[in-house]
C-alpha cells in the first residue's frame, strides 16, 4: 500500500473485470511517482499550444491524456507547462509522444509519463481535438474515465474503484 492508499497491482488483483491496463511504454518524468485522477484528453501532432490551452484551464485533479501520435521527433510538453498543470491544480499528463526539459519536470510535484526525451520543441499547428476518447498503449483513454499511475504502470477504468 502506498501513501495514496492504492497501488496498480492491487487494483488490478481486486477489479480484473473492470480494469485496462496499458502496455509499458511509458517512461517516469514528473515530481510524483503515483498520480490519480479524471481522465481528460486532448489529440495533436507535434503541437504544444493544444496542450498549454488544457492545462490552462482548472485541472480540479484530472489526468491530461495527450494522443500526440507517438512521435517522438519533437516534444510537445516540457517544464513550463508542466508548471502551468501544477499551478491549475491538474494531478498529472500522460503523453503519448515525446517532452523535454526533464531535467526540471522531476522537480515539479504532479505525475508525467511520456514515451522519452527530445529537444527540439513542437509546433506544427496541425489539427487537434479535445475530450475525445483516444486509443494507444493498446487501449483506449476515455474522457470522464479514471487513471491511475504509479511505478508498475498505469490502469484505466470506466469509474471508480
Amino acid at each position: 500500500m502506498t501513501s495514496h492508499g492504492w497501488t496498480t497491482a492491487d487494483l488490478c488483483d481486486a477489479h480484473p473485470d473492470r480494469v485496462r491496463v496499458a502496455e509499458a511504454i511509458f517512461r517516469d518524468y514528473g515530481g510524483s511517482r503515483e498520480f490519480t485522477g479524471e481522465i481528460s484528453t486532448v489529440r495533436v501532432r507535434e503541437d504544444y499550444r493544444p496542450i498549454l490551452q488544457a492545462l490552462s484551464e482548472p485541472g480540479r485533479n484530472r489526468v491530461l491524456v495527450v494522443d500526440g501520435g507517438g512521435s517522438v521527433s519533437r516534444a510537445i510538453l516540457g517544464e513550463k507547462l508542466l508548471g502551468t498543470a501544477q499551478r491549475n491544480g491538474w494531478a498529472g499528463v500522460v503523453v503519448n509522444g515525446a517532452v523535454r526539459d526533464t531535467a526540471l519536470t522531476t522537480l515539479i510535484p504532479i505525475g508525467l509519463r511520456a514515451l522519452g526525451t527530445i529537444p527540439q520543441r513542437g509546433e506544427s499547428g496541425a489539427h487537434s481535438a479535445r475530450d475525445e476518447p483516444v486509443v494507444f498503449a493498446g487501449i483506449t483513454f476515455t474522457p470522464g474515465g479514471r487513471l491511475w499511475a504509479d511505478v508498475d504502470g498505469i490502469i484505466v477504468a470506466d469509474g471508480e474503484l
